[in-house]
């Protein structure tokens, strides 16, 4: 679809503000008419009385019809009868008082258009913005690994603004600058046809440079965009990484990369503006070309012919050279409007993104965790790559412990991604209660299962709403007894604000423990029926550990548990371990079974792990 008309259809709900603004840029441009054309009644009334003046009042170009030519005659006449008197004094108070009037009423309406106009503008912003946003949440986890983090943020906060000059660009300047070159047109025509068609002998000229220009911003526009997502991508991941660039000392390298792209994004926003600012001083020079040889055929016409008066002269000039900024600002227009396409084409790819994880037509309502969760013959790859798993049959009990081991790369991670379907078997299916997950809806579906990985995820908040994440009114003593059972409430408690002291960003202002026991919190606040551990312990010191590993403890008590560990004195009480390696399912059984097993893949991981 096109980009422009999927842009329009956000400026739908305001339509009416968007109706207003036009009507106010009608009658600013007409009032800026009356504005300029006030001059010549005021210049006849200085310098040649209200003789001139009212003389003046039956002259017109003899090319219009007569309709239009006595229509136009009855207004001036009109106008003459209002405002001059017999006393030129009196003639004079009037011409200014009309004229300050029509400059009054100009910027009424030019002031209410621009607040309309900026309404239109911000309610697009926040709508698609929003819209962005809300898609974002939608996409499955598979596309995050496959773009930057950096690139995202740029495309919602740097892009939408484009976007809006586009909008500006279309209906403020195309609508409101046309309609002043028409009025100011109609002043000069009625003034002098021959003028006014020297006056444009440059148009053909000016709109040749326009059209030129306009393609070339929109292709180096696009890239100017990429160049700046390229550059937030590397803030980006030098402040999350900051740890390990000082760790390592590369703060010179990253310096240079940073440099490098900023280079990049200098020398790509420098050919834009080259490009699009040569536009304006070629029009003005096109446009002061033609004002000299109007000056000189004008001039002649009051000097030797006598054709025009001084005072309609200069009336002619001031209205043409009112004419040379909406013309200016028209030859910017198709670049504004160039830039605003290539922002909203990189903004509609993500909207045009459609997740692959979704609910089915007709989902079937899930009540609860009742059976078991079954795999059946359940494959899986990544969209470029071989098969991570192969053939995996498993069935978890509810209630059971359910150990899943192997080395690195095993497929232990991905195995256990399927269940909140993070993705979606390639081959086989994966069941719940007898369900079919892909038949579940996927909200229903995660509101059963709590997840905590070794990567814990705490937002720039309290340490109460962090806990209480998603549960908006939680009550202060379920909060605390969820961090009592997750060995957290003690340390809590010393801090400055309690259960109000915020976390800082990614929870940088407590320790590794401490950010797992919060996150064990949550999950026990949660209360969910299916609980799944992701190497929750492995980072941790052995004093930390312990006092997760009884955290742990308690949230897994009751519940079915997928665990994960490498360290494997943690899962020797699950009822069943699971080892995996290569993709496949290579033992199954208790810990003392496995490990008297001769030649097991665990008993062999489990002599590395205590060989000291």
């Amino acid at each position: 679809m096109n980009i422009y008309v999927r842009i329009f259809a956000y400026i739908r709900p305001y339509r009416l503000a968007l109706v207003l603004s036009i009507v106010c840029s009608i009658f600013f441009s007409i009032f800026s008419g009356v504005s300029i054309y006030l001059t010549i009644p005021l210049l006849q009334t200085l310098f040649a009385g209200n003789t001139a003046a009212h003389a003046a009042a039956s002259t017109g170009p003899s090319f219009l019809p007569g309709w239009l030519l006595g229509a136009k005659d009855a207004l001036a006449g009109a106008f003459q009868e209002l405002v001059f008197r017999p006393n030129p004094a009196d003639s004079l108070l009037n011409v200014c008082l009309v004229m300050v009037g029509a400059f009054f009423i100009k910027n009424v309406f030019g002031y209410i258009q621009s607040n309309l106009m900026i309404y239109v503008e911000q309610g697009l912003t926040r709508d698609l913005r929003n819209a962005l946003y809300r898609h974002i949440h939608e996409l499955p986890l598979a596309y995050f690994t496959n773009e930057r983090t950096g690139n995202l943020i740029s495309r919602i906060m740097n892009d939408i603004p484009i976007i809006n000059t586009g909008v500006s660009a279309t209906f403020q300047t195309m609508i409101r600058e046309p309609l002043l070159i028409i009025v100011y047109l109609a002043i000069t025509l009625s003034i002098s046809w021959q003028l006014t068609l020297i006056a444009f002998v440059v148009f053909p000229l000016v709109l040749l440079v326009i059209a030129g220009v306009g393609r070339r911003v929109h292709n180096e526009s696009g890239l100017a965009q990429a160049r700046i997502a390229d550059l937030t991508s590397v803030v980006h991941e030098t402040i999350s990484g900051v740890k390990v660039v000082k760790a390592f000392g590369m703060e010179e390298f990253e310096n240079r990369k940073f440099a490098k792209e900023s280079n990049a994004y200098f020398r790509t926003i420098l050919r834009v503006t080259n490009i699009r600012n040569i536009a304006s001083p070629t029009t003005e020079f096109l446009s002061a070309a033609a004002g000299a040889v109007i000056v000189w055929y004008g001039g002649m016409q009051v000097l030797l012919h006598g054709s025009m008066s001084a005072s309609e002269f200069l009336g002619f000039l001031f209205a043409i050279f009112q004419l040379m900024p909406p013309i200016k600002e028209l030859s910017n227009v198709n670049n504004r409007i160039q830039e605003a396409s290539a922002a909203g084409k990189r903004a509609f790819e993500i909207l045009d993104t459609e997740p692959n994880i979704r609910d089915v037509a007709s989902p079937t309502p899930l009540d609860g965790f009742n059976a078991d969760l079954r795999f059946e013959h359940v494959s899986f790859s990544y969209k470029s790559g071989d098969a991570v798993l192969h053939d995996i049959s498993l069935t978890i009990r509810k209630g059971e412990v359910v150990a899943i081991v192997g080395p690195s790369g095993a497929g232990k991670s991905t195995l256990v991604d399927l269940v909140p379907r993070f993705y979606d078997p390639v081959k086989g299916r994966i069941l719940i209660d007898g369900v079919d997950l892909r038949q579940v809806p996927v909200k229903s579906l995660r509101e059963l299962i709590g997840i905590v990985t070794q990567e814990t995820i705490l937002f720039n908040d309290t340490v109460r709403n962090n806990i209480a994440y998603g549960l908006e009114g939680c009550p202060i003593e379920k909060i605390i007894a969820a961090a009592r059972a997750a060995n957290a409430h003690a340390f809590v408690s010393e801090m400055p604000q309690g259960y109000d002291s915020t976390i800082g960003e990614r929870g940088v202002k407590i320790s590794g423990g401490e950010r797992q026991r919060l996150s064990l919190a949550r999950a026990i606040l949660k209360n969910p029926p299916i609980l799944i551990l992701d190497e929750a312990t492995s980072a941790l010191d052995t004093e930390s550990e312990v006092l997760v590993q009884q955290a742990i403890e308690n949230l897994m008590a009751g519940r079915t548990s997928i665990v994960i560990a490498h360290r494997l004195s943690t899962i020797q009480r699950a009822n069943r371990i699971v080892v995996i390696d290569g993709g496949r399912i290579v033992e199954m059984g208790g810990h003392e079974e496995l490990l008297n097993s001769p030649g097991g893949l665990y008993k062999k991981l489990y002599e590395l792990q205590f060989a000291l």
